[in-house]
């Protein structure tokens, strides 16, 4: 038995479809790599070896190919929920242990991939260097005598080490990209609302942004495939749709336009060998088709400085502050420092702040109109642990000179590795684009990754051969009529962006990155439902579970006569309906028809409205059916009426 090495996620996904492995020895195999593994102080508690395992038995009656993660490996920032597992943000003593998991890992565990454990950060997400942990700094992937990068630090290590398949982070100032341009791996900083904060113990709870690390943009963009949605639980949260470069044409016919900071603007803190790392990685880009465009970024840096010198400090004040006050001594001392900062803010300090922060956006999409994507440095340099420790609030500091803006300007972002120092220690590229274009930005980051030889993580494996990516946005298209009607975005729960290369001459052959052709989302609200008698004719046609949801509060549901197997009626009405749980599933087109050929008289395939305002493919019945059948609208779920 061979297991695959590293743990791409493709590999995985290769190997439990030809049955050379199960997720069982895929974990057994996983486990043994992280008890010999040095101790870099990646993990704050691991899930017991029992409960690992249990994910992956109970994978043993899934079919591999219905699940997107089947028995993929990953980690979670130890800020965001997980069932069962305490949370603990870095701070012992805030501790508590949820009853069930962030929305956006529950989306991954129920798409196949399995968690093993919690992961160490800065505190309370304050930082970007990976030290401010009462569990000890965590060392960089390539030296142990530097920072790894935070807050996510132990998320990024993680993957770049080879423990796990992909991680988990936050990123509110640059937590899901520093740490990654400092171990050499790919970090997606989603739209803002685009990956739900629900069970995610807030920063600055109106910025915070849920991450993904992993080897490779393929990677990042099959998990954003899946983790991405809209929760209509999550105040912040957003319908997203995709929009940007591919969409509008440059970046498919390899045109596209990158800014790029002036000269006298562009800060590497003396560090001369990033500075030539940085141009050398602008010249790639040129050599790929893009148009180097110097800006002025001045209203990016102004932004950048209002997120710890203005009032958004006030926010993690508002998230830890009562903590804080009653027990100030379990709080990293510069973590309480910076905190503590923002007891004092006023209301107008607030506005006064908003008022200027609404002036940079709008001298920034003065930029935005003679670019397409935004290039810089993740970071100007790294540091050493000794001498951040010496130095903490300064230094950390400067390494939120690329990245503190992008959030406050509702804007996307993907760090990708772009080469290495004499010393051996990566560095970075981050890719900046507009709010929606996250599949975009992977796009192009695959190509960064691929312009120059390079190795993945710390592995020292050679990035793999690429033919064909398929990049999933896996987002929510916006609520309302134009989202029913546009082509592009029907069904688009799990909208795809392929792309085929020519290695030759690195052309696109073609890209289409709003297409959802060869996938459409459909809602089953009865016996097509996970687990009951009839999912077996989605799983079958290679169709897989994307989200768990209810309906639009305007429908009956009835339990109709006859069977076996026993079946609901969904039927719109005008007044006294109710929402009604249902699952939404991606099918593919190829097998649509013969899915809807068996679908029996009275029931049939219509529209049928979310609570979010989307309208997918879906169950519905005719109404003359309802005459024989038993009203179960109060009840609202399938699975309550069986009981």
């Amino acid at each position: 038995m061979s297991l695959p090495n590293p743990l791409l996620i493709s590999g995985l996904l290769d190997g439990y479809r030809a049955r050379r492995f199960s997720p069982v020895d895929v974990m057994e195999q996983v486990l043994a790599s992280i008890a010999r593994a040095p101790d870099r102080r990646v993990w704050i508690t691991r899930l017991a070896r029992d409960r690992v395992l249990g994910f992956a038995r109970a994978l043993a009656a899934r079919a591999p190919e219905a699940l997107p993660l089947y028995g993929v490996p990953f980690a979670i920032k130890d800020n965001i929920d997980l069932g069962g597992m305490p949370t603990t943000a870095g701070c012992p003593d805030y501790a508590y242990t949820p009853g069930e998991s962030a929305y956006v890992v529950r989306k991954l565990i129920e798409a196949g991939a399995i968690p093993l454990g919690k992961t160490n950060l800065d505190q309370f997400a304050t930082g970007l260097v990976g030290t401010r942990s009462p569990h000890g700094a965590c060392q960089n992937s390539f030296d142990s005598a530097y920072i790894s990068g935070g807050s996510s630090s132990g998320s990024a290590v993680s993957v770049a080490t080879g423990l796990v398949s992909f991680s988990l982070g936050t990123d509110t100032a640059g937590s899901g990209r520093v740490p990654a341009a400092f171990n050499n791996i790919v970090g997606l900083k989603p739209t803002c609302g685009a990956l739900s904060t629900s069970g995610v113990v807030p920063a600055c709870r109106s910025l915070d942004c849920v991450s993904i690390f992993a080897l490779t943009a393929d990677d990042a963009a099959r998990v954003y495939a899946v983790a991405a949605g809209f929760d209509p639980d999550d105040p912040y949260s957003k319908a997203v749709s995709l929009r940007g470069l591919a969409a509008t044409g440059p970046l498919a016919a390899l045109g596209f336009r990158f800014g790029v900071p002036r000269a006298d603007q562009l800060e590497f803190f003396g560090d001369s060998e990033y500075a030539h790392l940085f141009e050398a990685a602008v010249t790639r880009l040129e050599a790929l088709g893009g148009r180097r465009v110097e800006i002025d970024f001045d209203p990016f840096r102004a932004t950048a400085r209002l997120l710890y010198e203005g009032p958004w400090v006030a926010e993690r004040y508002c998230a830890v502050g009562d903590f804080l006050e009653r027990q100030p001594q379990s709080m990293h001392p510069i973590t309480r420092q910076i905190i503590s900062g923002g007891r004092n803010a006023t209301a107008a300090d607030a506005f006064r702040s908003q008022y200027r922060l609404m002036e940079l956006r709008r001298a920034a999409d003065r930029v935005w109109s003679t670019i397409d994507v935004l290039v810089t440095p993740t970071a100007g340099t790294v540091y050493r642990i000794e001498a951040v420790d010496a130095d903490p609030i300064r230094l950390n500091s400067n390494l939120g000179y690329y990245t503190n803006f992008v959030n406050l300007l509702d804007l996307a972002a993907v760090a990708v590795p772009a080469g290495f120092r004499s010393d051996g220690l990566p560095f970075g590229l981050t890719l900046v684009g507009r709010a929606g274009a996250d599949a975009d930005l992977l796009f192009l980051a695959d190509k960064v990754h691929r312009a120059k030889p390079t190795s993945l993580g710390a592995l020292g494996l050679d990035l793999p051969a690429h033919v064909a990516t398929d990049y999933a946005s896996g987002v929510v298209p916006t609520p309302g009529p134009q989202a029913a009607t546009s082509k592009a975005l029907e069904g688009s729960f799990n909208s795809r962006a392929t792309a085929k290369v020519d290695t030759k001459d690195s052309r696109v052959a073609s890209t289409d990155i709003l297409s959802a052709d060869d996938r459409i989302a459909v809602a089953v609200c009865g016996a097509h439902m996970e687990g009951l008698p009839l999912n077996h004719q989605l799983t079958s046609r290679g169709a897989f579970l994307i989200r768990r949801t209810r309906t639009a509060p305007a429908y009956k549901f009835y339990a109709l006569p006859g069977g076996p197997p026993d079946r609901p009626g969904l039927v719109r009405v005008a007044s006294g309906g109710a929402p009604i749980e249902l699952e939404v599933w991606s099918v593919p087109s190829a097998s649509f028809g013969s899915f809807v050929a068996g679908i029996p008289a009275p029931l049939g395939i219509g529209k049928v409205e979310l609570e979010n305002g989307e309208q997918v493919a879906g169950f519905v019945c005719e109404s003359y059916a309802t005459a024989t059948a038993a009203d179960i609208t109060g009840l609202g779920s399938w699975r309550r009426y069986l009981g």
